[in-house]
């Protein structure tokens, strides 16, 4: 299948790509933060808080148990559940994990915005409490009502359904979809 673009939402929320990191492909599972080097790659492509020094094997560890939670909330979304309780503590803790406050930037010329700045920044637990605190975000705000399972087959993504009819995480699952009604629609009967 080759390497998917990112799922609608992906760019503009940390959690839903880091749920997206996990997927299966016609050659097996594919998990883009296995190793240190690339959970540091993964952080600084999303603009997340840079992990100062290494990250270490029980970086990845804790997140891929994050993972594992906004997984389950984010699923459980559209699939009109409510989430188990294990995950909603473990995001809520790994939301205060790193203490901050909300900052203020102003320059000239431009609107005034805010941004959350960590006092543990630098730090892995800061980009982990990130990722943690926009799973919140997603869950509860304007957009949690867009959140979808891509309805191909075999497909584990989430994306934020942008467009009424849209119903996979790509045009590569999509295509894949309609090949398959295609090839059973065309094939002869025994």
């Amino acid at each position: 299948m080759g390497e998917l673009p990112s799922a609608p939402g992906e760019e503009a929320s940390p959690a839903l790509a880091l749920v997206n990191s996990r997927r299966s492909s016609p050659s097996g599972d594919v998990d883009d933060l296995a190793s240190p080097d690339q959970v540091k790659g993964w952080l600084a492509a999303r603009g997340l808080p840079v992990v100062e020094g290494t990250v270490t094997r029980s970086d990845v560890a804790t997140l891929d148990s994050l993972r594992a939670s906004a997984r389950e909330i984010l699923t459980a979304l559209p699939d009109a559940r409510t989430p188990v309780p294990d995950a909603v503590t473990s995001v809520n803790l790994r939301a205060a994990s790193a203490p901050g406050a909300v900052q203020l930037t102003w320059h000239e010329g431009e609107r005034p915005c805010r941004s959350w700045r960590s006092a543990a920044q630098g730090r892995f637990d800061a980009a982990a409490a990130a990722i943690a605190a926009d799973t919140i975000r997603l869950a509860t705000g304007t957009r949690a009502a867009l959140v979808r399972r891509c309805a191909a087959h075999g497909c584990v993504r989430v994306f934020l359904r942008t467009h009424a009819r849209r119903r996979w995480c790509s045009n590569i699952c999509g295509d894949r979809v309609r090949a398959r009604r295609h090839y059973h629609r065309h094939q002869s009967p025994h």
